[in-house]
C-alpha cells in the first residue's frame, strides 16, 4: 500500500526533517515509531527537506508498507511511539504512481514575526525578533512585485541542487495581529532558504532599508548579494503540500 501520511512537529530539537547520520531528525524519529509499531524496518521519503529549527504543520510522507491497521486508525498507532513534539495527523492511500515531490501543485509557508519593543521568551523558538517598528503597507506593496513567474536565483542561497531556479509565486501576504506580523506565501515549489530571504526581504523594506519596487531589480540581477537577509529558521513553518490527486 502507498500511504500518505500528514506530519506536523516542532523543529527546535531537530537537524531538519531528513534523516542524517551524526544528528536527530524529524524523519529518523518518525522512521523509528513506525518500525516499532510494525516490528518491522520502515523508510519514509519526504515532501520537503526542511532545516534545523524549521517547524511544520502539513510536511508529507509517504510509507510504503502492508499493514492491518486501518487506514484511519494509523495516525492515533503511531502517535503513541512518538515524541510531543511530533505528530502524525492525517493519513490517508493514494496510487502506486504517487510521488511526495514529483506530484506537488503547490506549498504554502507562513513566516512569523515578533514586531515589538522586547523579546518575548516564548516566542524565541517560534518567531524571528524585529524591534524597528515595520511598515506594514509597504511590505504589503513589495509582496505585489513576487508574484508570478520569474527566475529567483537572487532568492537562493549556496549550496542549492536544483537544475533551474524558476519558480511561480501564486500568493505573498502580509497580515498584522497587534505584535506578530505574518508572512504567508505560497509557490509551485521554492529553492533552498528561499522563503527565509523572501521575509529578509520584506523586513528590509518595511524597515525602509529597501524601496518596495526594489524587489524588481533584486529579481532581475539574479545576484543573492542584492536581497536582503535570510531570516532566522525559528520563524518558518510548512504549513500545507497540495497534491494533483
Amino acid at each position: 500500500m502507498n500511504i500518505l501520511l500528514t506530519v506536523s512537529y516542532d523543529g527546535t530539537n531537530y537537524f531538519g526533517w531528513q534523516r542524517q547520520k551524526n544528528n536527530i531528525s524529524v524523519q529518523q524519529r518518525l522512521e523509528e515509531a513506525l518500525s516499532e509499531l510494525m516490528r518491522k524496518n520502515i523508510e519514509v521519503r519526504g515532501a520537503s527537506r526542511t532545516d534545523t529549527g524549521v517547524h511544520a504543520l502539513g510536511q508529507a510522507a509517504l510509507l510504503k508498507t502492508e499493514t492491518s491497521i486501518p487506514i484511519g486508525k494509523l495516525s492515533y498507532a503511531v502517535n503513541s511511539f512518538l515524541p510531543d513534539d511530533i505528530a502524525v495527523t492525517g493519513a490517508r492511500l493514494v496510487s502506486d504512481e504517487f510521488h511526495p515531490q514529483y506530484s506537488v501543485i503547490k506549498k504554502t509557508y507562513r513566516y512569523k514575526i515578533l514586531n515589538a519593543e522586547f523579546r518575548n521568551p516564548m516566542l524565541r523558538n517560534y518567531s524571528e525578533f524585529v524591534r524597528q517598528p515595520l511598515d506594514i503597507e509597504k511590505m504589503r506593496e513589495a509582496c505585489g512585485y513576487f508574484i508570478g513567474t520569474y527566475d529567483f536565483a537572487a532568492f537562493r542561497a549556496s549550496g542549492s541542487a536544483a537544475k533551474t531556479t524558476v519558480r511561480t509565486i501564486f500568493d505573498l501576504s502580509v497580515e498584522r495581529n497587534k505584535d506578530i506580523v505574518d508572512i504567508m506565501v505560497t509557490g509551485n515549489g521554492f529553492l533552498y532558504n528561499m522563503v527565509r530571504i523572501i521575509a529578509g526581504t520584506l523586513i528590509y523594506v518595511g524597515t525602509d532599508k529597501f524601496k518596495p519596487s526594489f524587489v524588481k531589480e533584486i529579481i532581475a540581477s539574479k545576484d543573492r548579494i542584492m536581497a536582503g537577509k535570510t531570516a532566522g529558521a525559528s520563524g518558518l513553518t510548512l504549513m500545507k503540500i497540495y497534491y494533483k490527486e
